[in-house]
């Protein structure tokens, strides 16, 4: 990456910043999933290798700026699993998996709470809008909030998905709700995006 982003390199690969290389670096995010989601292992492997390339992309302009090198980088993430796993580096002991994960939440919030950032710091803005709020609402949870407005729609949503039961029928109501919203003309997306915004201004401040 050195070599391509040199004087006598690649032109494009010179051209690029932090911000024109994050998009690829979401999308290749997505095409690992992909291939996990259908089991195929070459695929996975060469995905998994794009994806590093953007580690490296990443790594390399801020070397370039005098930030971070990957050498920082990878030092930066050996030195969190150890934090985080003081059940394995440590004297701690973790009985079970769901032992671990609460330990993990624990750490994770000092760490926040070390770096002043509030509840939901962490949550990435770039995420899909389903999954930011999903993500919200459970960081929101966690912490005795109240995860969303008592609103009628969402009461009459929960008893019908209650009665029919499994993730089809969510999936089934998500997607209604997305054809009615394009119907609309409303932008699914941007919607659930600002009622995210909303959400989190709001309960920021500690409102319960």
């Amino acid at each position: 990456m050195a070599r391509l982003r040199a004087p006598d390199g690649c032109p494009w690969d010179r051209e690029q910043t932090f911000a024109t290389i994050a998009p690829y670096t979401i999308e290749e995010a997505y095409e690992v999933d992909d291939a996990i989601r259908r089991e195929h292992w070459p695929d996975l492997r060469e995905e998994l290798g794009d994806l590093l390339l953007q580690v490296v992309f990443h790594a390399q302009m801020a070397r370039e700026a005098g930030r971070f090198d990957f050498a920082e980088v990878v030092r930066g993430l050996c030195e969190k699993l150890v934090r985080r796993h003081p059940h394995v580096f440590g004297d701690a002991s973790a009985e079970d998996a769901d032992e671990v994960l609460r330990e993990w939440e624990k750490h994770k919030q000092a760490e926040r709470e070390a770096k002043g950032g509030d509840r939901f710091a962490g949550v990435p803005r770039a995420l899909p809008a389903l999954l930011r709020a999903a993500k919200l609402a459970k960081r929101a949870a966690r912490d005795g909030l109240v995860a969303a407005p008592a609103d009628p729609l969402a009461v009459e949503a929960d008893a019908a998905l209650a009665a029919a039961g499994g993730t089809d029928r969510l999936g089934e109501f998500l997607f209604a709700l997305a054809a009615l919203a394009g119907a609309r003309g409303v932008d699914a997306e941007g919607a659930l995006r600002e009622a995210c915004a909303r959400f989190e201004k709001a309960r920021s401040g500690g409102q319960r």
